[in-house]
Formats: structure tokens, C-alpha cells, sequence
């Protein structure tokens, strides 16, 4: 399996999403199996149907959660020496050319990515166009809309 690029905290939370489905979900889930087999017959019962449903998802999630970390590749971005160029975890200021609009984005992993905090997935377009580039330079987006294109304003790892 491919590594798996996540940020110092990206990984905590993965790690404090699979915590919660072992102590939390799970127990949850085998005493509503346990409640629905009290009912009595489990061909037409909806609550038993629905207690494994949730169950499959729950232990489904728990595998995949273990599985990214497992092959998690985890980045400090304070400690990237990238000379000023924008790669994983690093956090960029851009500039919408035509609109004007300034914009901040933390490169992050796909199980990181949150556009509310500003932070973007490695695999969105905005940031393939960004990845490699330094401040100065300008990033063209194929937006859905058209061509976009931002100037990179600034570079941190933080």
C-alpha cells in the first residue's frame, strides 16, 4: 500500500477517531445487537438489520483508519527545509488575480483536508498547481469555472 502523507496533527486525530470507534462505537454497537436479539425473530427484525449495518461501517472504519496509519508518512511542517517552496504541509498566501481575493491554505493529507480551517488536500487541484512553486510565482487552477490563476504571496512551515 502507498504511504500515506499526514501532518503531526492529522495523525492525532486519526488516532483519536480510531480510539473513540474501539471504546465508543464498538460497545455501542454490540449492545444494540445484543438489545435487538432480545425482540426475538431476527428475519423481521429492523433493529438487529440496523444494529449490523452499523456494526459492518464501525468495524469497516476501524480497519481503514488502522490501515492509514499504518502506512502514514508523518510530516512535521515545522521542521520542512523546502527553501521556500511550497510542498506537502506547508502553508501558503495567495492572491486570486482577477477577483483580488487573498487566501491562506495548509497543504494537508486527504483525512486532513477541512476548507472551514483552511486547509486543503495534496490531491485538490488548487494545490497540484501550488506544489513546487515559491513566492512569486503565479499557480494556474483549472477551476470548474475556467482558469484561475493566484500569485503566491508567501511560504510558511509552521
Amino acid at each position: 500500500m502507498n504511504k500515506v502523507p499526514l501532518t503531526i496533527a492529522g495523525a492525532e486525530k486519526l488516532r483519536a477517531e480510531l480510539q473513540h470507534l474501539k471504546a465508543v462505537d464498538r460497545p455501542n454497537v454490540i449492545a444494540a445487537i445484543a438489545e435487538a436479539r432480545s425482540y426475538g425473530d431476527l428475519s423481521e427484525n429492523a433493529e438487529y438489520d440496523a444494529a449490523k449495518e452499523r456494526q459492518a461501517f464501525v468495524e469497516g472504519r476501524i480497519k481503514e483508519v488502522e490501515g492509514k496509519l499504518s502506512n502514514a508518512q508523518i510530516i512535521d511542517p515545522a521542521l520542512l527545509d523546502a527553501d521556500g517552496r511550497c510542498v506537502f504541509g506547508s502553508t501558503v498566501d495567495i492572491e486570486d488575480q482577477d477577483s483580488g481575493e487573498l487566501v491562506t491554505y495548509q497543504i494537508v493529507g486527504e483525512d486532513e483536508a477541512d476548507i472551514k480551517e483552511c486547509k486543503i488536500s495534496v490531491n485538490s487541484p488548487i494545490a497540484r498547481a501550488l506544489i513546487g512553486k515559491y513566492a512569486g510565482d503565479i499557480a494556474q487552477v483549472q477551476a470548474p469555472g475556467g482558469l484561475r490563476e493566484y500569485e503566491i504571496l508567501e511560504v510558511r512551515y509552521e
